[in-house]
């Protein structure tokens, strides 16, 4: 009885709300709203947090919608795809309106009397529509039992305390977070011709990405503090977590998903995770034939001679200006280069070890093959039949090749026949094949003689050198090791035997330092040459794996990186074989036990900070763009006899084991004192947590004084940011003096000292304001004493 005198209180009060045109805290039984009053007529949470009714989304367009009130956020929608009218026409007998009809059914009609969506429920004439503080929409019938909810049909947002379950969809699009049939949370691109999963990455199984398929519940679920815990394992933290704070997850427009944080500060959104950290990794962005370019900031575009199937939505993607016919001889074709690109999927064949000619003669007589990816050196073949997913990346080893129509362009250049193993990218960013190629035209039939004489030949002296070593090394007294020697020089970068680098090592006797990844020992190969062997500890990659990913380490190569030679994979063993470097790491000469054996000149010290920023600005923006050392510190900054810096353990991240509750690289850690803020709050991570161990080698390469770990000042210990702060206010007084490690008695450029304080002070900053490694180097450059800056040196 005191349920039904509530429901008739609630009536009453619903039409008083009606009539004064007010926000209601709830609507019953034959009440409605229309878009005519969309600003004054809405549901109201009771905290004011929600609101809920029409929103406007164009002229005369409207949806049925839940959003944050404060900052006008829509996190829920009835009709996404059908708009409503406002306002109705003569012609018209209806108005649009969300109406709650007798029989408990939550009903939203446009204009012309037709039903655009309803709640189908069927509840009785006691119905309540409120909405609750967590902003959920909820139909109660005279039972005080919920007979629908928002909630269980979300649209493209999760709100805290909102769970997501196996039947349930987040869209934006034609992108999806959706379970799968194995259990495992994913993001899916459902585009009008392909389907393809791109979260977690497909190239790894679904222990590598840390997720677990053996549940059967299917169920993920955002807190009140910004903890996001899935059924399979996953579970991210926001990087602002804790109580009191405003969050959402929401899969956005591009495909990605992000969990958002409301700054009530600046009345704004800030992002606190998200999915997909490299965004050309999102499937279908660009969508057909389209291009995700990472080489001058994150852009779609479209290949030579295509246009975009509609200007206003790059997922559409771009079309050709020629047409293939299939009924065409394959002379007819040609291709053009597209440098470091790549169409992710949809490989017709897969081909190894074999030449760039006979993958291009593979998709030239396949009339499916509508382009080719090749990688020099190793010899990979992709045979496209679909070009979706394009991806262009500074680092990528290999080139796309687009077939072509013979009388496309012939004037242009053609196709290397020389695939170099570079990890800087061409300066030309489009490399056009002409018939020249690989066509034969008819003036130069009389060429092809002289050409196949010259191969002739060519292989013939090439038979008689190898007989002629094979002879000498079989016959000859040459020691062994010289042969060796020979085959070392032609393959530098080659995979040794557990046996020979025992044996180099003298069974892994004289060790030369340690760290988080291994025991490094000092070696002798049979050549003579000195090593470092490092052992690794906790590697989990199978065999191919880790192969794959040493063997990209391996290519890698720039003066002021230490030189990976090879590796060895047995069984468990995991072992890296680097170039010697004589003079140990930088963390012995700033505070270790050579500072009495040999002090660091300043001169020694530019160069060291110069060339350790040059080896950083190699990695993040010439080679790998995403390989992200993870452990910058003076024990990892190696130098030569000249004290030129080389950075070792670069490329280990990957390798490291990961945290046993996750294999989310935002789990990995550095070393203390120098591990960025975001470590800590578990935010995705970029190249700027290398700039921040950066900053703090820098200074103590000033100092002298190893300031990760605090510092004497006064006989007082001065902790880390305290000492920052100290820094920037003696540059603000440019008493540089005070800082600079007093054993140089001071021998030191004045201009250089405060340069490099002052940048390793932008490094400490906020991440979004910290300066690119690229910056950073060029600014040091700027007062390199080959400049003609004065020398206060020894």
């Amino acid at each position: 009885m005191a349920v039904l005198l509530l429901l008739s209180l609630l009536s009453s009060l619903s039409l008083q709300f009606c009539s004064c045109a007010s926000p209601w805290q709830a609507m019953t039984t034959g009440s409605y709203m229309t878009p005519e009053d969309h600003d004054r007529m809405f549901l109201l949470s009771p905290d004011t947090t929600f609101s809920c009714g029409f929103h406007q989304v164009g002229t005369n367009a409207f949806t049925f919608s839940i959003w944050y009130t404060t900052v006008k956020t829509v996190v829920w929608t009835a009709n996404p795809y059908s708009t409503v009218n406002g306002y109705s026409s003569p012609v018209n007998l209806y108005g649009s309106r969300l109406s709650l009809n007798k029989d408990g059914n939550m009903v939203l009609t446009d204009t012309n009397g037709s039903t655009v969506w309803e709640s189908k429920t069927s509840s009785g004439k006691h119905t309540i529509v409120s909405l609750l503080d967590t902003g959920n929409l909820v139909i109660i019938d005279s039972g005080n039992k919920t007979v629908w909810q928002s909630f269980d049909s979300p649209t493209d947002t999760l709100l805290p305390r909102q769970n997501f379950k196996k039947d349930t969809r987040l869209v934006s699009g034609y992108h999806y977070l959706y379970f799968d049939n194995d259990n495992i949370l994913r993001l899916l691109y459902d585009g009008p011709e392909i389907t393809s999963i791109y979260w977690p990455s497909p190239d790894y199984t679904s222990v590598s990405n840390g997720r677990n398929r053996y549940n059967n519940t299917r169920v993920a679920f955002l807190d009140d503090e910004g903890n996001f815990v899935s059924s399979d394992g996953f579970k991210i933290v926001a990087s602002d977590s804790g109580p009191g704070v405003k969050r959402r997850i929401t899969i956005d427009k591009d495909g990605n998903i992000r969990m958002y944080s409301l700054d009530a500060s600046i009345r704004s959104w800030v992002i606190t995770w998200q999915a997909v950290i490299k965004m050309c990794d999102v499937h279908g962005l660009c969508g057909k034939n389209g291009l995700c370019d990472y080489s001058e900031g994150l852009k779609c575009r479209c290949p030579p001679e295509h246009v975009m199937v509609d200007l206003t939505d790059w997922n559409k993607g771009c079309k050709p200006t020629f047409t293939i016919s299939s009924k065409k001889p394959h002379e007819d074709f040609t291709f053009f280069k597209q440098p470091h690109a790549d169409f992710y999927g949809f490989d017709l064949r897969f081909k190894q070890s074999i030449r760039l000619q006979e993958c291009r003669d593979i998709c030239l007589y396949d009339n499916s093959c509508i382009s080719f990816t090749y990688k020099g050196g190793i010899g990979m073949c992709y045979i496209k039949y679909l070009n979706y997913n394009g991806q262009v990346y500074p680092y990528f080893l290999g080139d796309n090749y687009m077939k072509v129509p013979q009388s496309f362009n012939s004037s242009a250049s053609s196709i290397s026949k020389q695939e170099s193993l570079t990890c800087k990218p061409s300066s030309s960013e489009i490399m056009l094949g002409s018939e020249n190629m690989y066509g034969i035209k008819k003036d130069n039939i009389k060429w092809i003689y002289f050409y196949v004489f010259t191969a002739i030949l060519g292989v013939l002296e090439l038979l008689v050198i190898v007989t002629g070593w094979c002879l000498f090394f079989r016959k000859s007294n040459m020691p062994k090791s010289m042969e060796d020697g020979y085959k070392m020089i032609t393959n530098h970068f080659r995979r040794f035997t557990y046996r020979e680098l025992r044996e180099a090592t003298g069974k892994f006797k004289e060790e030369i330092g340690r760290g988080g990844t291994g025991i490094v020992y000092r070696g002798v190969l049979e050549d003579k040459r000195l090593v470092a062997v490092k052992k690794l500890s906790d590697v989990e990659q199978g065999e191919e794996e880790f192969w794959a990913e040493v063997t990209l380490i391996g290519r890698i190569n720039h003066m002021n990186l230490v030189r990976m030679m090879g590796f060895c994979s047995e069984g468990k063993n995991r072992l890296l074989v680097y170039e010697y470097v004589e003079n140990g790491s930088l963390d012995k000469y700033l505070f270790g036990e050579r500072i009495t054996e040999s002090l660091l000149g300043w001169r020694q010290r530019y160069k060291i900070a110069l060339g350790t920023a040059r080896g950083l600005a190699y990695l993040h923006h010439e080679c790998l763009e995403w390989i992200v050392h993870c452990d910058v510190k003076p024990e990892n900054i190696l130098l030569t006899r000249n004290s030129d810096a080389k950075i070792a353990d670069f490329g280990l991240a990957k390798l490291a084991k990961r945290d046993s509750s996750s294999f989310n690289f935002t789990h990995m850690r550095g070393t203390m004192g120098y591990m960025a803020p975001e470590w800590a709050l578990n935010m995705p991570i970029n190249a700027k947590v290398d700039v921040y161990s950066y900053g703090v080698v820098l200074l103590e390469i000033v100092t002298g004084t190893r300031v990760s770990s605090g510092i004497i000042v006064d006989e007082t210990q001065v902790e880390f940011p305290d000492f920052v702060e100290k820094a920037k206010q003696i540059l603000a007084t440019e008493r540089i003096t005070d800082l600079v490690d007093g054993k140089l008695k001071g021998c030191f450029d004045p201009e250089q000292a405060i340069a490099m304080v002052r940048i390793a002070v932008s490094c400490l900053g906020d991440r979004s304001k910290r300066p690119t490694m690229d910056k950073i180097m060029k600014a040091l450059m700027a007062y390199d004493d080959e400049d003609g800056h004065p020398a206060y040196l020894y």
